[in-house]
């Protein structure tokens, strides 16, 4: 007796009770569109005397650590990406004006000798000479000039910053600086040269700046002795500071200056409230989108679909393990594609079942003894084992697609690409592994043995046997399909190009912000007010849950917080839900990467069923693939729908689901001219389509369950992603059929048929066994 249902029984239960323990005892890294808070990407550039390269960029993220770490924030993320980026993740913080003043700054610091005081000032005299000698404006004098001279020592030289209350007025704050070693030393150096000026003298001064402006310029007091200075190392800036903005001044000066500038490319906020919405509505979804899946296939296979949607509740488990495992980040699109991955679980089972069903049949059919009908384990087994290769191909394709947006992807649509692909792969886990061993397990059961036909492989439906029995010439009629379908291209094109695309701010660069409001406050009027606050060209929108949407090409922190304001007026107190800046380089670079991303999918997607089948059939493939991304591209354009980067997720979802549906035609197909090489093509290649029709259709309708669920219950940010994966699914579904089947046999060209033998004539016996048991046994079931 074979041992290696026992070992899979060993495997099985080893790997839930890891992703048992896992679960109750780690949490998922959530992302911040989920939990709340700021990310700002920064972009390193060259500087006068440094170059922009990894290392500068390494130096300027330890000093933006110092900086996060100095303003208190809880948890907080920061990495370099590639040479000039810097990832800064900011949880809770709602402000970015706050985070983004204080990262971005630069912060040099520099103490100068004051030489004198003019009311004019040189446009160049602003830019520093060589040592650092310049004029600027004198904050204690209204319209007055300060000639600095040598910089005297620079903010390296500040060991500590802290920000204190004023102990003097006690309503001012002020920021306490302590210098380290020979810092010290140069300002006792400076201050002792300033006292030898006369008191009231502009030269008895000393200039703190900070990025080219004068913070203050205090007189050295008059018991300070010529030549000998302020000992101690320490100093105190003033300047009418209030508690944030001494907090932030010494952040920068304790985080120190950044060895090159940077540019924020990138920010996005999201709302407290927006990702608790979310992960409810998507667990939600989740949950009722598995309730109908699970009733789907358990009304289609009985008893295996109850072991299915078991095997599928396991699924989630194993997945949200592997994910915590992994240390993976779950963002909003990792979330939908999280739940999307349980509905494109269904069809590893649904190939597995429907290849034991017709293995039943057919030995059914061919023989009559009892004991032969009422054995389940050989055709399961047999199901499995014909399963594995349409499995591991389809499976590969969506792998692909995945694995494409982790490499391209940004922000949280790369978190999408990674739970798809943990859920890929641990839906083979779940069908070939976990789904067998609860089948071994029923099967062996004497009260199943006596009544087979409660697995659901032992008849056929209503549908099914209809199609047995007629074999309508679907493939004939290719021509017509085929017109057909260039025709829905033609539309899609025209809407392209008639209509034009509406690229989101992550493909054009600019600024998003969606705001809630205590009162309703309806879009015109929350128009009229944006322009008021002077903004006329800001694309003003009502979005999801009445929230109003303000979109502008260039749009400062300062300037979302007047159109803030402006919006408070109408409909009293006013929240950010979500807030994404996209700079115009990281926009070009993203359209770029979209463009590179789908190509990529197509070559890859070709490469593969090149070597996986003939090339014929993978050209078929790829452009039946084409006609579904053109469909669903066009079908955005009809509706004015926004394309971003979350489309284009779905997009490369479609991408792996369409081929992912032709490959398993194709497999049946190349596995039926294995057996008859001589056999017409035409006639393959519909037997398949008919042969396979109900998995297309049982596995779209389990993926359809759960993006209906989303797109109902999933909130506006995913009511978009759930549409264009519906209208993929469903059009995937179809173009395997009349597009891809086609497309293959045109290419390929007919071949004869063997002469047809004695006793073969239209009414003999020559059905297939499939085709006898479908007419002698119907279920009363629909497919």
């Amino acid at each position: 007796m074979s041992r290696a249902p026992m070992w899979r029984a060993i495997v099985a239960l080893g790997v839930i009770a890891a992703s048992l323990f896992l679960a109750l005892t780690q949490s998922a890294r959530l992302g911040l569109d989920l939990r709340g808070g700021t990310q700002i990407v920064l972009e390193t550039k060259d500087s006068p005397v440094v170059e922009a390269d990894a290392e500068s960029t390494q130096r300027a993220l330890e000093v933006l650590r110092q900086r996060v770490d100095a303003l208190g924030v809880s948890e907080p993320s920061l990495y370099r990406s590639g040479q000039q980026r810097i990832f800064v993740e900011l949880p809770g913080v709602q402000d970015p004006r706050e985070a983004a003043e204080v990262i971005g700054r630069t912060a040099q610091l520099t103490v100068h000798p004051v030489q004198g005081v003019t009311d004019k000032r040189d446009e160049n005299a602003g830019k520093p000479a060589k040592d650092g000698s310049r004029i600027l404006a004198d904050p204690d004098q209204k319209g007055a000039f300060l000639r600095l001279g040598p910089t005297a020592l620079t903010g390296d030289g500040v060991k500590d910053a802290e920000a204190v209350l004023d102990q003097q007025t006690l309503s001012g704050w002020t920021v306490n600086l302590t210098f380290r070693g020979q810092a010290g030393k140069d300002w006792a150096r400076v201050t002792g040269a300033a006292a030898c000026a006369p008191q009231g003298a502009p030269e008895r001064r000393v200039a703190i700046v900070l990025d080219g402006k004068v913070l203050s310029a205090p007189g050295v007091n008059a018991d300070v002795a010529c030549k000998v200075g302020i000992s101690g190392g320490s100093t105190q800036i003033t300047g009418g500071f209030d508690r944030e903005e001494a907090r932030e001044l010494a952040a920068l000066v304790k985080g120190g200056a950044l060895p090159v500038p940077v540019e924020v490319v990138e920010q996005r906020t999201v709302g407290p409230t927006l990702g608790a919405d979310a992960i409810a509505a998507s667990t939600q979804a989740a949950i009722i989108g598995l309730a109908l899946t699970g009733l789907f296939i358990l009304v289609v296979y009985r008893l295996l679909g109850a072991l299915a949607t078991i095997a599928l509740a396991l699924y989630g488990l194993i997945s949200y393990a592997a994910l915590v495992a992994l240390g993976a980040t779950l963002t909003l699109p990792g979330l939908a594609g999280f739940v999307l991955a349980i509905g494109m679980a269904v069809d590893a089972n649904v190939l597995v079942f429907e290849r034991a069903r017709e293995e039943y049949l057919g030995v059914r059919a061919l023989k009559s003894a009892p004991a032969a009908s009422a054995r389940l384990d050989k055709p399961l087994r047999t199901g499995f084992g014909k399963a594995w290769s349409a499995v591991v191909d389809s499976n590969v394709t969506t792998l692909l697609a995945a694995g494409l947006l982790f490499f391209f992807a940004t922000g949280p649509v790369k978190g999408f690409g990674v739970t798809l692909s943990i859920g890929v792969l641990v839906s083979m886990i779940s069908a070939l592994v976990i789904t067998r061993v609860l089948a071994d397990f029923a099967i062996r059961r004497r009260f199943v043995r006596g009544r087979p036909g409660l697995t659901g492989i032992t008849s056929t439906g209503r549908v099914r046997a209809w199609l047995a029995r007629r074999e309508p010439r679907l493939v004939h009629h290719r021509r017509r399909w085929l017109g057909v379908s260039a025709l829905l291209i033609v539309v899609a094109v025209a809407g392209i190009g008639l209509r034009g695309l509406d690229f989101g701010v992550e493909f054009t660069g600019g600024r998003l912000v969606e705001y809630s409001t205590s009162r309703p406050v309806d879009v015109d009027a929350a128009r009229a007010a944006v322009t008021e606050a002077g903004f006329p060209r800001a694309v003003v929108q009502e979005s999801g849950d009445g929230d109003i949407s303000v979109r502008a090409g260039e749009l400062s922190n300062d300037q979302q917080h007047t159109i803030r304001t402006a919006l408070a007026k109408e409909g009293g107190e006013v929240t950010v839900e979500r807030d994404e800046l996209i700079g115009p380089s990281l926009g070009e670079e993203l359209r770029r990467h979209a463009l590179i991303a789908l190509g990529i999918a197509v070559a890859a997607q070709l490469i593969y069923l090149s070597v996986r089948f003939r090339w014929t059939f993978a050209a078929a493939a790829v452009a039946a693939m084409v006609h579904d991304v053109l469909l669903v591209v066009g079908l955005f354009a009809w509706l004015g729908k926004p394309v971003d980067s979350v489309f284009l997720a779905a997009l490369l979802t479609v991408i792996g689901y369409s081929v992912n549906d032709t490959v398993v035609v194709f497999d049946r197909v190349r596995e039926a001219r294995r057996r008859e090489p001589a056999a017409d093509l035409e006639t393959t290649a519909n037997k398949a389509v008919i042969q396979t029709l109900p998995r297309t259709v049982n596995t779209g309708m389990g993926a359809l369950f759960i993006l209906a669920a989303l797109a109902v219950l999933g909130g506006d940010s995913l009511a978009d992603f759930s549409v264009a994966l519906i209208a993929g699914v469903v059009i995937g579904m179809a173009s395997t059929v009349f597009t891809a089947v086609p497309i293959a046999v045109q290419l390929e060209g007919s071949r004869s048929a063997p002469p047809v033998g004695p006793g073969r004539g239209e009414d003999s016996g020559a059905r297939s066994p499939l085709e006898r048991r479908g007419r002698a046994r119907d279920s009363g079931a629909v497919v």
